[in-house]
């Protein structure tokens, strides 16, 4: 069971690991231990999260989130296979928490009087600077 906050906590048939060899740095470890790990969570299927929690996570998780609905994080960021199982279990639990946080609606709102003036000032301004680029008549000064 992953505890995300006081409310929610997923259960374990929602959460699957699977671990492999790891790239980089371990030396003859590297080519015998399966380090890293892939932690692959049912998103769309799970119990635990409303229906406006997932739309947003299916965007916080972009090209994590898989065709069948699943978030799937990859870690080897370390040598223990414990360590990087949780980090990615950490991983999972911050994006689900961000997932979490409705964002504020935005309410609409006019111009100022003064910035309206200031901006049509400075195209007058703009226009006339351009207005003033025209080619050069030499025939009048010879």
């Amino acid at each position: 069971m992953l505890r995300i906050n006081d409310t929610i906590a997923l259960a374990d048939w929602e959460l699957s690991e699977q671990f492999t060899r790891a790239q980089g740095p371990g030396g003859q470890n590297v080519n015998k231990v399966s380090t890293a790990v892939e932690l692959r969570f049912e998103a769309e299927r799970s119990p635990h999260l409303p229906a406006p929690v997932k739309a947003r996570l299916r965007r916080l998780a972009g090209r994590r989130w898989t065709s069948d609905g699943a978030i799937v994080i990859q870690v080897q960021d370390t040598r223990s296979q414990a360590r990087n199982r949780e980090i990615a279990r950490e991983r999972l639990a911050d994006l689900i928490r961000s997932a979490l946080v409705a964002p504020r609606p935005r309410i609409a709102t006019r111009p100022t009087l003064g910035s309206q003036r200031r901006r049509l000032a400075a195209k007058a301004q703009r226009g006339t600077v351009k207005a003033l680029r025209g080619s050069v008549n030499t025939a009048d000064e010879g």
